[in-house]
């Protein structure tokens, strides 16, 4: 049976939950940090406490594939298990993996991600335009076949983005903004939200010379450790906040390996983001 729509799951979950993602990042550093080794177990222990400590009051958890790929199969087997776990908790689960190729190859990486069917099944995946927004089509038409969703790489934090993303088309329009004006037409018509989203970093600042208002949710890295607050998400998303799902990951996650201490620290920037929306 196909599901809702992503987009449709997505506000519900928002409205509900807040929209706070927290992220899965089990880099060495990190485990490192918790006391656990740098090796299979560090990394299962380190995602099953996440799991448990936020998944079932979060709207999204989002992990980052590579993190388990550097362990082979039995990294990939635990990243399994962890995205059924958060699903089943009420999350959804963004897989941070920013594939993007071409034909067949990017059908593959669709079909590794986005059909109901698949081991690493998700509620959404992060991919890479900049093989030309076309290439995406393969992950836009599965997605939409089994009520899945996409976040596209539009204007990300890291400054090597710029050379890319503000380069100038022959039409006078930069290439982030084409991004955009593509996940707009995605979009169109539906309701309550688009399923096809773009990735805005928080850290960005005044964004209005842009048009974010894709009908999309806006997934923005930054918040926390990166430097950005939720105070600063209005002015730089400004009227189409309450479609932005503000990503922490080592803000909440360098508070473990405590469960309560997880789930507070999550508390707390669930909060602050509530304040935020409340008063803008």
């Amino acid at each position: 049976m196909t599901l809702e729509p992503f987009g449709a799951r997505l506000r519900r979950a928002m409205d509900e939950r807040g929209p706070l993602c927290v992220g899965i990042d089990p880099h060495r550093s990190l485990l490192v940090e918790w006391g656990l080794n740098d090796d299979v177990a560090g990394l299962e222990r380190f995602s099953r406490t996440v799991v448990e400590a936020v998944a079932g009051r979060v709207a999204v958890l989002k992990p980052q594939s590579a993190f388990f790929e550097r362990f082979g199969s039995r990294g990939v087997a635990a990243l399994e298990k962890s995205v059924q776990e958060a699903r089943a908790a009420g999350a959804l689960v963004v897989m941070d993996a920013k594939r993007g190729d071409i034909g067949s190859t990017m059908a593959a990486y669709a079909e590794s991600f986005l059909h109901k069917d698949a081991p690493l099944f998700s509620d959404a995946l992060t991919v890479s335009p900049y093989l030309g927004y076309g290439s995406l089509s393969p992950a836009v038409a599965l997605a939409r076949e089994n009520g899945a969703g996409l976040f596209v790489l539009a204007l990300t934090s890291n400054p090597e983005g710029g050379e890319v993303q503000h380069a100038v088309r022959a039409d006078g329009r930069d290439v982030g903004a084409t991004v955009l004006a593509h996940l707009t037409a995605e979009n169109a018509g539906e309701e309550p939200l688009g399923s096809f989203g773009a990735v805005v970093g928080a850290t960005l600042g005044d964004l209005s010379s842009y048009d974010l208002d894709i009908n999309g949710p806006l997934l923005a890295p930054g918040v926390g450790a990166q430097g950005a607050t939720p105070a600063d998400l209005p002015g730089v998303f400004g009227s189409v906040l309450r479609n932005v799902v503000p990503n922490v990951s080592r803000g909440v996650l360098r508070h473990g390996p405590d469960v309560t201490a997880l789930r507070d620290a999550a508390d707390r920037f669930a909060d602050e983001i509530r304040v935020t929306l409340e008063s803008s």
